[in-house]
C-alpha cells in the first residue's frame, strides 16, 4: 500500500535531486541529520513493528470472535432460513412441472405433514429439527432418535400422516366450497402422498408403526415393493426407499435376533396399545382412500392431472 508521505512526496515544488546532494544555502547533505531517512520520517524499531503487527492481528482475531458469536445467536434463525430456502427451491423445482401455484401448495402439504412428527417428537421429549425441503423426494427432518421404544416411534411415525391427512382434508373442503379443481386436485396429491408413506416399509411413516405392531411386516411390505418398482419402471424415489430400507430393515432386524434385554424392552408393546396403533393405521388408509376418491380429478380447465 502506498503511504500518505509518499504521495506528498511527489507532489512538492522540490526539484527532485540524487542522494547525497545538498540543499541550496546548506552545507550539510540530506540526509545527514541523525535517525532520519530520505523522506523525513524517523526509522521504527523492530520492537514498535512487532507490536504493532500484534496489535492488528489482536484487532482481527476480536472481530472474527464477534462474528462467530453473533452466529451463535443467529442460528436458530439460520434453521429457520435453510427450512424456508429449500421450501423455494423445491417450489422452483416443482413449478417446472406443475406450474407455482400448484407446487406451493404442495410444498405447504409437506411442511404439514413433517411438522407433525416435529410436534410428536418434542411431545416424547426429543429435539428435533426443522423440516428441509428436497427437490423431487419430498421433505426430511433430524433428530437424534424415534423414541424410547416401539410404541413411541409409531407415535411419531403416524402423526405425520394424521396431521398431513387433515391438511390435505383443509384444502379438499376449500376446493369444494370455493369450486377450485386446482384445490382439489392438490387434496388428491396430499391424500396420495400421506397413504403412500404408510407402506409397512422403512424408512416410511407405515414401517414405522409395524415396529409395534408386527415388526415381521416389514419383509411383507419390502416385497411387495419390489414388483410396484418394476411396475414403474424403478422410479427413483422407490428405488432409493428399497436400498436404504432393506439396510435399516436389515440391520435392525439382526438386532432383535440377538433377544438382548435392550431390544426386548424396546420392543415390549402392550396389547391394548397394538390395537389402538393398528387401528389409526387402519382408519388412516380408508380415511385417505376415501379422501382420494372424493377429488380424483382427471382434467380441469384444458389441464391433465392423470400424470399427478
Amino acid at each position: 500500500m502506498v503511504s500518505e508521505s509518499l504521495l506528498g512526496g511527489g507532489t512538492g515544488s522540490h526539484a527532485i535531486r540524487p542522494p547525497g546532494a545538498s540543499m541550496p544555502g546548506s552545507s550539510a547533505p540530506a540526509g545527514a541529520h541523525s535517525g532520519e531517512t530520505p523522506f523525513g520520517r524517523p526509522p521504527r524499531s523492530l520492537r514498535k513493528r512487532l507490536g504493532s503487527a500484534l496489535a492488528g492481528i489482536g484487532a482481527l482475531a476480536a472481530k472474527f470472535a464477534a462474528y462467530i458469536k453473533g452466529a451463535v445467536l443467529l442460528l436458530p434463525k439460520l434453521k429457520l432460513l435453510t427450512t424456508a430456502g429449500t421450501a423455494l427451491v423445491s417450489v422452483a423445482a416443482y413449478s417446472l412441472f406443475w406450474g407455482w401455484q400448484f407446487a406451493a401448495g404442495f410444498v405447504v402439504l409437506l411442511f404439514i405433514h413433517e411438522m407433525g412428527h416435529v410436534i410428536q417428537l418434542r411431545r416424547e421429549g426429543i429435539r428435533a429439527s426443522t423440516p428441509m425441503f428436497i427437490p423431487f423426494l419430498g421433505a426430511a427432518i433430524f433428530s437424534r432418535s424415534l423414541g424410547d421404544n416401539a410404541l413411541a416411534e409409531a407415535r411419531v411415525g403416524l402423526a405425520g400422516p394424521v396431521l398431513g391427512s387433515l391438511g390435505a382434508a383443509a384444502v379438499a373442503i376449500v376446493g369444494a366450497l370455493t369450486g377450485s379443481d386446482l384445490l382439489l386436485a392438490l387434496a388428491y396429491v396430499g391424500f396420495l402422498i400421506n397413504l403412500f408413506n404408510l407402506l409397512p416399509v422403512l424408512p416410511l411413516d407405515g414401517g414405522r408403526a409395524m415396529a409395534a405392531m408386527a415388526p415381521w411386516m416389514w419383509f411383507v411390505g419390502f416385497a411387495a415393493l419390489i414388483p410396484l418398482a418394476l411396475l414403474l419402471h424403478g422410479g427413483f424415489v422407490l428405488l432409493l426407499i428399497l436400498v436404504f430400507g432393506g439396510r435399516e430393515m436389515w440391520r435392525r432386524w439382526q438386532l432383535r435376533k440377538t433377544r438382548s434385554l435392550e431390544q426386548a424392552a424396546y420392543y415390549r408393546v402392550a396389547p391394548r396399545h397394538r390395537l389402538l396403533v393398528g387401528a389409526v393405521y387402519i382408519g388412516l388408509i380408508v380415511a385417505l382412500a376415501f379422501g382420494m376418491e372424493q377429488t380424483h380429478i382427471l382434467i380441469s380447465a384444458g389441464h391433465s392431472f392423470r400424470s399427478i
